[in-house]
């Protein structure tokens, strides 16, 4: 019989990821005189050097790319190559947040490449995290489908953004949030897979671990 373990602390730091980064990206932007125009700003922008009470999202991105380092940790049950890359993403957030922007509408190459590993580590991870089962029971981790599908979903969601960044298109700010938020969230949906393959192994109540 096949037993899928996750751990607390690994269901939490998922949780953790998105509220983080959906709460300070939401907060951050009720900050900045005037307002802030979160469909055609960047998340970067609320992070740059002459943002109002820019430690705000620059806090809310150290903590996304730990989350997804103690996630990774977690998710034992999926193939080393994609908690891997899970972890990648989670350094390159980290990353960002430490090479900020110069000013909202300024450049910088070492944030630019950050960011770039950190949108493409977390789109492939999910299909390189795949397990395919040779074993009697149920699958004991992610299928290859389903990681599959996952990436190419979250390629989509990356691939607008960048066509909106490349050629300075109206919406960069709600193309990053797409992409961003859907890759924040993806831990946390493979967790609760995990979760769900685990109570239809079992036909009783979740085990966790502890550790």
């Amino acid at each position: 019989m096949c037993r899928v373990r996750v751990p607390r602390w690994a269901l939490l730091s998922a949780t953790a990821a998105p509220v983080l980064l959906i709460g300070g990206w939401t907060l951050a932007a009720a900050r900045q005189p005037g307002g802030f125009d979160q469909v055609s700003g960047t998340i970067s922008a609320l992070a740059a050097r002459d943002a109002t009470d820019r430690w705000i999202m620059t806090v809310a991105l150290l903590g996304l790319g730990l989350c997804h380092c103690v996630t990774a940790a977690g998710l034992r049950s999926l193939r080393p190559a994609g908690r891997a890359l899970l972890a990648l993403g989670g350094v390159a957030t980290v990353a960002v947040a430490a090479f900020p922007l110069p000013a909202e509408r300024g450049s910088s190459t070492p944030h630019g490449l950050a960011a770039a590993v950190a949108f493409g580590a977390l789109a492939l991870w999910p299909a390189l995290a795949a397990r395919r089962d040779r074993g009697p029971g149920p699958a004991a981790g992610l299928t290859p489908r389903q990681g599959t599908t996952a990436t190419a979903l979250l390629l989509l969601a990356v691939g607008w953004f960048v066509v909106e960044l490349a050629t300075g298109g109206p919406r960069i700010g709600l193309s990053e949030r797409v992409a961003a938020g859907a890759e924040a969230l993806c831990p946390l949906v493979v967790a609760l897979t995990l979760l769900r393959r685990l109570s239809g192994v079992n036909r009783g109540p979740l085990l966790y671990t502890r550790r």
